[in-house]
């Protein structure tokens, strides 16, 4: 009876805390994007950063309702559940909860990760209906079932499967961006008990603007296979490896599912635009199945709609359109680790760095109709501002 009496108490006390701090001081994101106006430029060129096409499509709240089981459905803005609030005293998932506008944008719930349970009858009739990166539409079943069945350990569940933290899970989510150069926050990053990071993530002769620890290595197979040509003379002359290292797949495309398969299997790529590559040189000699993460369709549409639904969805690059590498993993890390950190993200100053930090001479970012660059800048600073995550910033290239 005391116990009772005590967890009720302590359940009446959230409440009353929630409310304290649950308030309406934040202007609704969805009303920001839709006075957006980014730059001409995002949507007068119809070439991709990694060259390749994303087709994609505006889902409907008719289409999506009862794609998938109740937890996988991402249609209604509800604010996060109280159930699901963690025991870390301060973690960005209580700021979430508190906040007016994010409280209704996210949704812990999603799924983030796939894995073979969820290659069902039921599954496959909704996802086969959406385009990727959103669903399977036009890819062969085989090669997703195939896939996915080799994903049926717990690893490929859950992201932190190795090396447990104790107590709050503080990450690290590293881009590229040239606000790094001359940063020497790498020591700064390496203490963060995981650390994120995606396409050419040059580390030798920059670690003490970068770090020299990687928990996660994020790509699309087409995005890792370019950043290996593009900044090869740069010094990305090989992918991440170590006995830790998880990679985390992408699903942008079919090849995405047959480069994993063939990556578990240890064999060369069959078929397909990467026939003949061989996994092991990406992922070293020995891959087992728990190497490997594979972000959900479902979380990719959750994203797109929720945070990122730029104005390009409304042009005639429409197709083209999908959240940026970097912007899925520090999502990804939003939705899987208690504090999260973000070096190397576009700013509002981003005219005064290099596109990126490991270039010679000084290149301007350039803009591309796949992704909308400003909405992402203007969506990392909002999430700082509110405390949910901390972005790091430069005055200029010398502080």
């Amino acid at each position: 009876m005391r116990l009772r009496w005590m967890k009720g108490f302590a359940g009446l006390a959230l409440l009353a805390l929630s409310a304290l701090f649950y308030g309406t001081y934040y202007t609704s994101l969805v009303e920001t994007h839709r006075g957006h106006q980014g730059p001409i430029q995002n949507y007068l060129s119809t070439k991709t950063l990694d060259g390749t096409l994303h087709p994609s499509d505006i889902i409907t709240e008719q289409e999506r309702r009862g794609d998938l089981k109740h937890e996988t459905r991402t249609s209604s803005h509800v604010a996060t559940p109280v159930n699901s609030l963690p025991t870390c005293p301060t973690s960005l998932r209580l700021r979430v909860h508190n906040d007016s506008a994010f409280g209704k944008l996210f949704n812990f719930d999603t799924p983030l990760l796939q894995w073979d349970s969820h290659m069902t009858g039921r599954i496959w009739k909704s996802l086969s209906q959406r385009p990727v990166p959103y669903g399977w539409k036009d890819l062969p079943r085989q090669d997703i079932s195939s896939t996915l069945k080799l994903l049926n350990a717990s690893t490929n569940r859950i992201m932190f499967d190795f090396h447990p933290p104790r107590g709050c899970v503080r990450c690290a989510v590293v881009g590229n961006g040239g606000i790094l150069n001359g940063s020497r926050k790498g020591k700064e990053i390496d203490e963060h008990d995981y650390v994120f990071r995606l396409n050419g993530a040059v580390i030798k002769g920059f670690e003490a603007d970068v770090g020299t620890k990687t928990s996660f290595y994020g790509f699309t197979v087409n995005t890792m296979k370019n950043s290996l040509i593009a900044y090869q003379e740069y010094g990305f002359t090989e992918t991440p490896k170590g006995e830790g290292l998880r990679y985390i797949f992408i699903p942008s495309d079919l090849r995405d599912y047959i480069m994993l398969r063939s990556g578990i299997l240890g064999v060369p790529v069959p078929d397909g635009y990467d026939k003949g590559d061989k996994p092991s040189d990406y992922f070293g000699p020995q891959a087992s199945p728990n190497k490997f993460k594979f972000l959900h369709p479902e979380f990719l549409l959750y994203i797109r709609d929720r945070f990122l639904k730029s104005e390009v969805l409304k042009s005639q690059y429409a197709n083209l359109y999908m959240p940026s590498t970097g912007g899925l993993m520090l999502f990804t890390a939003l939705h899987s680790c208690d504090q999260v950190s973000a070096y190397g993200f576009i700013t509002q100053n981003y005219n005064l760095f290099s596109d990126h930090y490991y270039e010679r001479e000084k290149k301007p970012l350039e803009f591309y109709a796949n992704h909308d660059m400003i909405m992402e800048m203007q969506l990392w600073r909002r999430l700082h501002d509110k405390g949910i995550m901390q972005l790091y910033q430069r005055r200029d290239a010398k502080s």
